[in-house]
């Protein structure tokens, strides 16, 4: 089986904001602070950012770099990926995370 190539930019940008992301909306769902979802609302903004121009670099590379086309078509892909993860996760917010205020 062969194995999937990434550009390095792409990959790290990608895992880095999953996980980030990921960390931050269970450290809220467990504490139930605040001023995480104050947080986490600069996080989504300044990560869309950083995903849309890491994005659009691996879009040109991927046009423009005949040899390492497959690992920055990937990376498009894999950058992607990120926009269903972040919604699912505002919604996990939305549903569970701000009904927690009303009930209070």
């Amino acid at each position: 089986m062969k194995k999937i190539k990434f550009s390095k930019l792409g990959r790290d940008v990608f895992l880095s904001s999953f996980l980030l992301g990921t960390l931050l909306l269970l450290v809220f769902l467990i504490t139930k602070a605040y001023y995480l979802l104050v947080i986490g609302f600069y996080f989504v903004v300044t990560t869309a950012i950083v995903n849309m121009l890491v994005l659009l670099h691996e879009l040109i590379e991927f046009l423009n770099d005949i040899p390492n086309k497959k690992a920055s078509g990937n990376s498009v892909l894999l950058l992607l990926m990120n926009i269903p993860v972040t919604i699912l996760y505002l919604l996990i917010i939305f549903n569970f995370g701000l009904s927690m205020f009303h009930s209070q």
